[in-house]
Formats: C-alpha cells, sequence, structure tokens
C-alpha cells in the first residue's frame, strides 16, 4: 500500500525544521486519486479552507494533471497537482496537527488520496 501519511522521519524532520526556519515554505502537493477519489477530494477542499486561513496559508495553485511535455512516459502518473504556501513550517505542522482537522477535513482527503507525494521547497532562484 501506498503511504498517504508522513512517517515518523518525515513528520520529525518537518517538525525540526519549523524549530529552526521562520520563513515561509511553499508545500508541492502531487495526488492520484482512488477510482472515486475526486468527489473526496473537491469535499476535502472545501472543509480544509478554514484550517488554511486560520494559519494564513493560501492555494497558490490547484490543477489537472493532463499530459506528459518531456520525459519517458506517456501519461502522468499523478492526477493533480496543488501548490499551498504557508507562512512558515510551523504554521504547517500547526494545522496537520489540530485535532479540528483530523476529524473534519483529513478524513475526506484519506478517502480521496491512492498516493501522494508532499514536497516541502524552499526558493532557491530569485524571479
Amino acid at each position: 500500500m501506498t503511504a498517504i501519511e508522513p512517517n515518523e522521519n518525515q513528520l520529525a524532520t518537518m517538525m525540526a525544521a519549523a524549530a529552526d526556519l521562520d520563513t515561509p515554505v511553499v508545500m508541492i502537493n502531487l495526488l492520484q486519486f482512488k477510482p472515486d477519489g475526486v468527489a473526496n477530494y473537491q469535499r476535502y477542499a472545501k472543509e480544509v479552507m478554514p484550517f488554511l486561513e486560520a494559519v494564513g496559508a493560501t492555494i497558490e495553485y490547484a490543477g489537472e494533471a493532463s499530459h506528459v511535455v518531456a520525459g519517458d512516459i506517456d501519461r502522468p502518473f499523478w492526477d493533480a497537482i496543488v501548490v499551498v504556501r504557508y507562512p512558515s513550517r510551523a504554521a504547517f505542522v500547526s494545522m496537520v496537527t489540530n485535532p479540528g482537522y483530523h476529524e473534519n477535513a483529513h478524513v475526506h482527503r484519506a478517502a480521496a488520496l491512492q498516493s501522494t507525494h508532499l514536497v516541502a521547497t524552499d526558493p532557491w532562484m530569485q524571479i
């Protein structure tokens, strides 16, 4: 089974970085849905908004992975990509450890996803 939750090491790394870095973090969500997962993810998107707003996070982009432009595969592995900017790693950790988030929003995410990669990014180029 593919993991859709962070393992202990991944969560510990993020929490340690949250303590050390007080800079914005952009999270790249690569999403592969279960056969009936799109509707569940749309419900998650609605339910997660108050939790994102509470920590000052914003959705920068959400879209379907429509086709491969370059690479050695015929179609994208991921169904969709969502990019979320958090004011800090601590804000992200605060949201995902909030019991209300798990009770009201996360259950729909778990029901939606077959697989996911959630990648924390740091800027390296001024644009």
